[in-house]
């Protein structure tokens, strides 16, 4: 297991005496739930992007025929 060690105030260790929690586990706890809020902001934000991506584009033929029309030019019908 890693180390890492965090400065603190000494009246925030004072107080952090006086109650009886396992302040190690406590603050993996809180570094986990944090990972696991930014993987979640991480995939919002790609299925955002993803959704703008989708969208049709206006005026334009889709992928696909673009596609079709550069292999059918290059190769003629014998493609399919």
């Amino acid at each position: 297991m890693a180390i890492i060690t965090v400065r603190i105030p000494e009246d925030l260790k004072k107080k952090m005496r006086e109650i009886d929690i396992n302040w190690s586990e406590y603050i993996r706890s809180a570094i986990e739930k944090r990972i696991e809020e930014e993987k979640r902001k991480n995939i919002a934000k790609a299925v955002l992007l993803n959704e703008k991506l989708r969208k049709k584009s206006k005026g334009e033929p889709p992928a696909e025929e673009i596609i079709r029309t550069f292999r059918e030019s290059r190769y003629g019908d014998s493609c399919n």
